[in-house]
């Protein structure tokens, strides 16, 4: 009997992506299970917190968050800045992490992390501080960030989102520029693009959320650091 080659490529072809998928799936799996065996073992670790005042700082990928955080807590020392990011990125650098990986998966492919990790490396970087007083930026960019504060953290009080609101094509200039020395895998252009994406469709709503509650106070952050601050600093004079 003759066998036709093209269905003998087929079928190689077929068996291969099977197995790819296969291989895939279950690497996910695993890098889920052994997140949640690192997350369990964090959580027991961290005893009970004092109630603390936040503010969520939320805007685009570029629109300042950092930048505005850096110089508040340079000039109202109570507040302590806490970055999902950089704890996210810190957290994938450590070797002995089960983490790292799936955190590093998702960065890389401009996703939102799981917020069950995202909220408990915040939950330590705050037992850590000392501090009462945070600024914590980059979160929350999900409803699943939201609901696991919610659930987490309930105690402590939330003043407000301070919404940094910029246009992509400014934020798009500056992520650019900044990767050209920053060293991030996110800061290049598909990947910026992706985060722009989720953003969007995961970030936005939030935002709304917050602000049917009347808890948003947005600032138009296409402008020089300096002016951006002088309004910024004014919505934290009435906190003290």
């Amino acid at each position: 009997m003759k066998i036709c080659p093209f269905s003998t490529f087929l079928f190689i072809a077929s068996s291969a992506a099977y197995t790819i998928h296969t291989y895939h799936k279950d690497r996910k799996r695993k890098l889920e299970k052994e997140a949640e065996k690192e997350l369990s073992t964090m959580s027991s670790s961290i005893g009970d917190m004092q109630t603390c005042r936040v503010v969520f700082v939320l805007g685009g990928p570029g629109a300042g968050k950092g930048t505005q955080c850096e110089l508040l807590t340079k000039n109202m020392p109570e507040w302590d800045h806490l970055s999902a990011g950089d704890l996210l990125r810190a957290e994938r650098k450590k070797s002995d992490s089960e983490l790292a990986d799936l955190i590093n998966s998702k960065i890389a492919a401009g996703q939102i992390v799981p917020a069950e990790i995202t909220v408990s490396l915040l939950e330590k970087a705050m037992q850590e501080s000392g501090k009462s007083c945070f600024l914590i930026d980059g979160f929350p960019r999900s409803e699943g960030n939201v609901t696991v504060w919610e659930e987490k953290m309930a105690t402590h009080n939330v003043e407000f989102v301070l919404f940094l609101d910029c246009p992509e094509e400014v934020m798009t200039s500056r992520l650019l520029t900044r990767g050209k020395t920053s060293g991030r895998v996110d800061d290049n252009l598909d990947v910026i693009r992706k985060r722009f994406q989720t953003f969007r469709q995961e970030s936005m709503p939030i935002v709304e959320r917050y602000e049917g509650k009347g808890k948003v106070q947005r600032v138009v952050a296409d402008r020089s650091v300096d002016d951006v601050y002088k309004e910024v600093s004014k919505l934290f004079i009435s906190l003290k």
